[in-house]
């Protein structure tokens, strides 16, 4: 009896100790809360002579909810590897001076972010500033005596509603707010204080800036042309609040705050850079033609404004981040094709050479672009490198090569199984346009069992999905389905005439587009075509409303910060200045049929798709009142749906990582609940 009864214990010991051994063991799939463990690379900045690159450290941390980085160091070979900060702060946007000896950087460690000076010669750190408000981009002067930046300067306004004076002692309501500009909100900021960014020169031994711009406009892309004279864009037209595209380049003289206008043509004139020599100036910009989408091109003048010459001239892609080559002769440059970002060159005559690949995003939720570069004087380049299997890590290369120097997520990925990703391309089936996308495959998939298709639409609509990293496309894969990502018309990276096919005719056929992808994989044997499913944040939540209003072959769908009414929207998002006019040929109520012809709300009495809608209580950009409306309309047609707010969240919902993690964990309830 007692030797029987010693089995029985050991056999329930053995099995309680199996059980807990098997619990305890992690998942080998992606899941939610793996979200707080991913890091990434963003700013990576090559000292002057490319023998150092310092960069931005990107990570998470699971008890504040909270996006955090520092700063790190490593040679440009990959060794001595070191963080310059640490602790749970925002330590951002390193820049090296001109003689490689010294980096400013911002952090948040004493509550505002302020600017900082590091010396690396002693390694001692200098706090710089002690502003209210944020700090812009940092430029060091060309002898490294003086930095440049942008910051908000508050003024306030003559109070119009004037109230009594108010008892000692009593407690009333806070006065009213009083708005009288036209673009009066920011999504992610919230409402607009009186006042405008201002240009400051600050000395680097320290002191107090000297605010140098008195202007009525906001000035961007602030740069030194010379010991005398800095260069800055910015509208500032009487007329700017209805042309918000017409930017011009001026010059500022330090001394006597005098500023002259170097360009002119209608149309955005940005992001000047001075040639070695200094007696050229390039920049970007394009002739405004009121389209949905518009292209910079590159162009240099003479440093008074004279002899502008277009160099990129026939090159069908947006270019952005351009440097002068040392001898004067070419630029570096960035620009995304077919889903790709690279770093390319081009030369005077307007010749361009692709020099790498694979600049991977910096958006962990969705796979669109954002990669960025720098270069050094001897040619040497630092990028943040990523792919589809890896969030941006940090490479170096020079005339081609690509040396990966990171690995953040190794410890990670080592045990995780991600979902494979392939390339696609298919016909539309509208007009036979050549149309490229990715499908996502579950990991461990078996080809002998049928699996449930997300279709996931990017928003915009004039940007791309790419072959980079998705934690939240990798997160449905985990879950047992393939997802389907595409660049439907519209999309950048394909060049102008093809992102401009829905310009005034959006939506349109890009839901052709979008059904013929699915129609091209749901073929394959292992899909389930009585399990499909939709999604889409921002224009891909309009247009997975659109999906859902004229076809019923998805199970369910999850329309995420949607416009459902363009003829509300265009009123009471936070760019009233732009929409209207570049989205629609004129107001909305001289144009009410073609606002409403492209209005998803318009069809809301097609719907019979369960439906969720997922917004952010705080989003300006597409507001929560979208939402509200399609909810509305299909509550009233009696359609299954649920509206799913996301408290504190701007149009950026994954801006917090919970976030994330709640819009994933919101779309696979729902659509696990329709799944046959």
């Amino acid at each position: 009896m007692e030797t029987k009864l010693k089995k029985i214990i050991l056999n329930l010991f053995s099995i309680f100790f199996l059980s807990n051994l098997i619990f305890s063991q992690p998942s080998n799939k992606l899941e939610p809360i793996d979200v707080f463990d991913l890091e990434y690379i963003s700013n990576p900045e090559i000292s002057p002579n490319g023998e150092m690159v310092l960069f931005q450290r990107n990570f998470k941390d699971i008890m504040t909810d909270k996006n955090l980085s520092n700063i790190w160091v490593v040679n440009f070979d990959g060794s001595d590897m070191r963080p310059i900060t640490t602790g749970n702060y925002n330590v951002s946007s390193p820049k090296w001076s001109n003689s490689g000896k010294m980096f400013t950087y911002k952090s948040n460690e004493e509550g505002k972010s302020q600017l900082y000076l590091y010396n690396l010669e002693n390694n001692s750190t200098q706090k710089l500033t002690n502003l209210y408000s944020s700090i812009g981009n940092v430029e060091w002067s060309h002898d490294d005596k003086h930095l440049l930046f942008n910051s908000f300067v508050e003024t306030k306004d003559d109070e119009f509603i004037e109230m009594p004076e108010k008892p000692e002692g009593a407690k009333w309501n806070a006065p009213p707010i009083e708005i009288d500009d036209m673009v009066y909100r920011y999504d992610g900021r919230g409402y607009r204080k009186s006042g405008n960014n201002q240009i400051f020169i600050l000395p680097v031994e320290g002191g107090t800036p000297r605010q140098i711009s008195f202007l009525k406009k906001n000035p961007s892309s602030a740069i030194w042309l010379d010991s005398e004279n800095v260069l800055f864009s910015a509208n500032l037209s009487d007329n700017s609040d209805f042309e918000p595209n017409n930017s011009e380049i001026y010059k500022l003289n330090i001394k006597s705050g005098k500023i002259d206008q170097l360009t002119s043509r209608f149309g955005p004139d940005r992001s000047p850079i001075v040639s070695p020599d200094k007696t050229k100036i390039a920049f970007l910009g394009y002739d405004d033609k009121f389209l949905g989408y518009q292209q910079n091109s590159l162009y240099i003048m003479d440093v008074n404004g004279e002899n502008v010459k277009l160099i990129s001239q026939g090159f069908d892609r947006n270019i952005s981040n351009i440097n002068w080559m040392k001898d004067g002769k070419g630029f570096y440059f960035q620009y995304d094709s077919e889903g790709m970002t690279r770093i390319a060159s081009i030369n005077l005559n307007g010749r361009a050479k692709d020099i790498v690949d694979e600049l991977g995003g910096l958006s962990l939720g969705r796979p669109y672009s954002g990669g960025t570069y720098t270069i050094s004087s001897s040619g040497r380049y630092a990028f943040t490198y990523g792919n589809v299997y890896n969030p941006a890590d940090l490479a170096v290369g020079y005339n081609g090569s690509k040396n990966r120097l990171t690995d953040l997520n190794k410890d990670l990925f080592d045990y995780k199984e991600l979902g494979k990703v392939e390339e696609v391309w298919y016909e539309s089936s509208y007009d036979s346009k050549k149309i490229q996308g990715w499908l996502v495959y579950p990991p461990e998939f078996d080809s002998s069992k049928k699996y449930p298709l997300i279709l996931e639409i990017h928003g915009g609509p004039f940007t791309n999905y790419g072959f980079r990293f998705s934690a939240e496309v990798q997160l449905f894969a985990s879950k047992g389905y393939f997802v389907l990502y595409t660049n439907p018309r519209g999309s950048t990276s394909y060049g102008k005439d093809f992102a401009n096919l829905i310009h005034h005719n959006y939506p349109s056929q890009d839901y052709d587009d979008l059904i013929s992808g699915v129609d091209h994989v749901a073929d394959r044997n292992y899909i389930d075509e009585n399990n499909l499913f939709v999604t889409g944040g921002s224009g891909g939540g309009v247009l997975t409303s659109w999906v859902i209003g004229k076809t019923d072959k998805f199970k369910a769908a999850v329309v995420a910060k949607p416009v459902i009414n363009w003829y509300s929207f265009v009123l009471y998002a936070d760019n009233i200045s732009f929409f209207y006019k570049y989205w629609f040929p004129g107001m909305p109520w001289d144009n009410l049929e073609q606002y409403m012809k492209r209005s998803p709300i318009s069809y809301v009495g097609n719907v019979t798709t369960p439906t969720m809608l997922l917004t952010g209580e705080d989003d300006y950009r597409t507001p929560m009142a979208e939402s509200e409306q399609f909810y509305a309309g299909l509550k009233l047609n009696k359609v299954e749906s649920m509206l799913v707010r996301i408290p504190g969240a701007s149009h950026g919902i994954a801006a917090r990582p919970s976030n994330l993690i709640a819009k994933v964990n919101a779309i696979i309830a729902w659509f696990e609940k329709y799944k046959k």
